[in-house]
């Protein structure tokens, strides 16, 4: 096990920092260049099996816990790796020595939130494009991406819609969208109007916010009705579904400029995300819900159920709100709710759904066109640019350490501290271990340079904490000064993955493998087949 960890550690290790390598993956198809990356858990993602079946599951137990770093800060996995290895040989020799390896694993969980803290007491935070476009820089070393991305999220803010897009050029660009859309768009096409450019554009029309499907067009007579008499010059149906009968009906109007009524799809994939959509619409619009659990009728509608807006836009795939009427005060408060979730909810895919409804209600959206020279580039940058939108997205809501493996670096000394008065064995060893393996992602990523570890560690040990190897200056200076950072909630990540799963790894005591399934062989007797 200790083999296949150490093997799928090694292909990562040299990515680590600004001057790391990269890793040729060979492709499946043969006539395909290979994969070229930098990425820890994308590297680790495409070891599918080693031979040795033992060996294996160390790599497969490595592979799965740096995607689980990726997955939720998309950033720090080569610092999670090195940790993790660290920790992992240094408490198999202890083991070996005859050390008490569960009270090991105790004292080193311990060890952990002692680092957690330290760390939550380093935190900077950051704030306008070129602080942002700094941090982007440490993670993808594409200077033209991370000037983008530091412009974008100080426009859209930590919680924005970003989209990343592959484009047709050789550059970058990027496309500011103003109001807030759903991926729903028109229930026809005749509703657009010679002239319209392919899209339905409304000013300050009335909008009824449901989730119910209307076969019989008369359920809309009242709603209609309720819009015109009220002085709107527009209505917008946001439905569930119309009948081809209501979509005549609708279209049927000979006067459209003075009366004009639209329909978009109700928003989202299945029940509770339809919910979430009509809830935020609503509040947004300061309109009222129509649900068919709460058993609404469009027929019941009056005029202060409906929605308003300064403006809507809507072609078959998009239905976009700009300047929604709403009350501000209890948007606020809902988009406060909706944060509190998010910093709350453990699950990711929960939690990402909430940051999309955060961005939609404060409205803001982009989208970047990733270019280069080919295919194969544009490929690899989008992938590249995901990777650090999530961590520059992480910057901002929990702030910056410096950078360059520092900030667990200078956590060595709290732990020292208590491992000089310790008089339990198992947990002297266990604070010791961790304070070694803290060294190791400046180490390696001196190494991985060209300089000698140990040598210029000796020369950042002589200046203040927070100082670290400037690889491109080659002295030691104050990494947050020099803009050198690395965000918080990637290192916090990194330490908490990599410590929690290496003190797992080493309780293991017994590898169980599922049996390869073998052909049974046939014989033939009297002419006939035989399982046997």
């Amino acid at each position: 096990m200790q083999r296949g960890i150490n093997k799928i550690i090694a292909g990562i290790r040299p990515t680590l920092g600004p001057t790391g390598g990269v890793v040729a993956v060979e492709q499946v198809l043969k006539d395909k260049l290979p994969e070229m990356l930098d990425n820890g858990a994308t590297i680790a993602r495409r070891v599918v099996e080693l031979p040795h079946r033992d060996e294996d599951v160390g790599a497969m137990y490595v592979r799965e816990f740096l995607w689980n770093v990726q997955e939720q800060v998309g950033d720090g996995t080569a610092t999670a790796a090195v940790l993790f290895q660290k920790i992992y040989n240094e408490g198999l020799r202890y083991q070996a020595a005859g050390g008490n390896t569960m009270r090991l694993r105790k004292f080193l969980e311990e060890g952990m939130r002692v680092i957690l803290d330290e760390l939550d007491g380093m935190t900077l935070q950051v704030e306008g494009k070129e602080q942002l476009a700094q941090v982007a820089e440490t993670v993808c070393h594409d200077a033209e991406l991370a000037a983008m991305l530091g412009e974008v999220y100080d426009i859209i803010g930590a919680y924005g819609r970003l989209e990343l897009r592959k484009g047709r050029t050789h550059s970058i660009r990027r496309e500011y969208l103003e109001g807030i859309y759903w991926e729903k768009g028109l229930l026809s096409r005749r509703m657009i109007l010679d002239g319209d450019d392919a899209m339905v554009k409304l000013e300050n029309p009335a909008i009824l916010i449901t989730d119910l499907a209307v076969e019989d067009p008369r359920e809309l007579l009242p709603a209609i009705t309720a819009a015109a008499k009220g002085g709107a010059k527009s209505l917008v149906l946001v439905v569930e579904k119309l009948s081809e009968v209501a979509i005549g009906m609708l279209l049927s109007n000979k006067d459209p400029n003075k009366f004009r009524v639209v329909a978009v799809q109700t928003p989202g994939t299945g029940k509770q995300a339809q919910i979430a959509a009509l809830q935020d619409m609503a509040i947004l619009t300061g309109g009222r819900a129509i649900t068919k659990d709460a058993g609404g009728k469009i027929s019941a509608v009056k005029f202060e159920d409906f929605g308003h807006a300064r403006r809507i836009t809507a072609n078959m795939r998009v239905f976009r709100i700009m300047g929604g009427k709403g009350d501000a005060r209890k948007l606020r408060s809902h988009v406060a709710a909706l944060r509190e979730g998010y910093q709350n909810v453990a699950d990711l895919e929960a939690r990402e759904q909430l940051r999309v409804r955060i961005s939609k209600l404060l409205g803001g959206t982009a989208t970047i066109w990733v270019g280069g020279p080919s295919e194969y580039f544009i490929e690899q940058r989008k992938e590249l640019a995901e990777h650090t939108a999530a961590a520059v997205r992480g910057a901002l809501m929990e702030g910056v350490l410096p950078g360059g493996g520092v900030a667990l670096y200078n956590c060595k000394a709290a732990l020292e501290n208590i491992a000089r008065t310790e008089a339990d064995v198992d947990r002297r060893a266990a604070y010791r271990m961790l304070s070694q393996a803290l060294e190791e992602p400046i180490r390696t990523i001196i190494r991985n340079a060209g300089f000698d570890d140990s040598e210029k560690l000796a020369e950042v040990q002589l200046h203040e904490p927070g100082y670290g190897f400037d690889v491109f200056a080659e002295q030691a200076t104050d990494m947050a000064t020099a803009g050198i950072v690395d965000v918080t909630s990637a290192i916090r990540a990194a330490a908490f993955y990599a410590i929690s799963s290496a003190a797992l790894a080493l309780t293991v005591d017994v590898l169980v493998h599922r049996g390869r399934r073998q052909e049974q062989p046939v014989i033939k007797t009297s002419g006939m087949r035989k399982k046997i």
